[in-house]
């Protein structure tokens, strides 16, 4: 891979070089049960058997935060600023020391999630824009977003997991089968985990749609099976890791 001055989406990282950073950042956005991960796990071992080092990294896995965290969301009363700013810190530390120090040694680091994902889930409670952007100015731009779109239609059975399951089944699940920030529960957008998330979903859907053509997303019909799904994206990576 040729080695090509790399840009920060902000005002950058004002210690790191980022002439020497050879690899490429591949990002997969999408809301919550659209099936991210198990797509990247898919497209890691595809291309570790084509012969390149992959690197992957996720939201809120930063050793140094991802504990810190999940303890504050299980305690139900995080605000709009405190938890774009956790975010934020969990996101510096896993580019400093894990996406940047990867790039560099020539891999292929697949981010499941990125900045975007900060900003939908900030947007839709309430926080300014503009500010929120400038939060993550330190942020590199990936060489390539492929966003997984899907309706609430179709997203819905599949986070259930079955398309005959009804309301009620949900809200005898609330606080299992479903999580308290992804169903927006905090904003009580419903009566309860179901209504609440419908709604929270429309409106982070409604976000990525927004950022589509600010960011220029690749979009991927994610209401496809998985494998039409797979193709579409490695066919996106490939003309990545070909324009050279």
């Amino acid at each position: 891979m040729s080695l090509k001055k790399r840009h920060f989406y902000g005002f950058g990282l004002p210690y790191v070089e980022t002439e020497d950073l050879s690899g490429k950042l591949i990002v997969v956005e999408g809301t919550d049960g659209v099936g991210r991960s198990t797509q990247i796990d898919d497209l890691k071992k595809w291309l570790e058997v084509k012969g390149f080092g992959v690197v992957t990294t996720g939201w809120t896995r930063s050793p140094l935060m991802g504990k810190a965290i999940d303890e504050a969301k299980s305690g139900h009363t995080l605000n709009v600023n405190t938890f774009s700013l956790l975010y934020a810190a969990d996101f510096a530390d896993r580019l400093e020391h894990e996406i940047i120090p990867a790039l560099r040694s020539g891999f292929i680091v697949l981010a499941d999630r990125y900045i975007y994902t900060a900003f939908a889930r900030s947007a839709v409670r309430g926080a300014n824009r503009h500010w929120i952007r400038k939060v993550f100015g330190f942020a590199l731009n990936p060489d390539a977003v492929f966003y997984m779109r899907i309706g609430v239609e179709d997203l819905i059975p599949r986070v259930i997991n079955s398309q005959t399951l009804q309301k009620r089944y949900w809200e005898e699940l609330s606080g299992e089968g479903m999580d308290y920030w992804e169903s927006g529960m905090d904003m009580r957008l419903g009566g309860d985990f179901y209504d609440s998330f419908v709604e929270y979903q429309k409106r982070i859907l409604k976000e990525f749609d927004k950022m589509t053509k600010e960011f220029g997303f690749q979009t991927i019909d994610a209401s496809k099976n998985f494998e039409e799904i797979n193709r579409d994206l490695k066919q996106g990576i490939l003309g990545i890791l070909e324009d050279e």
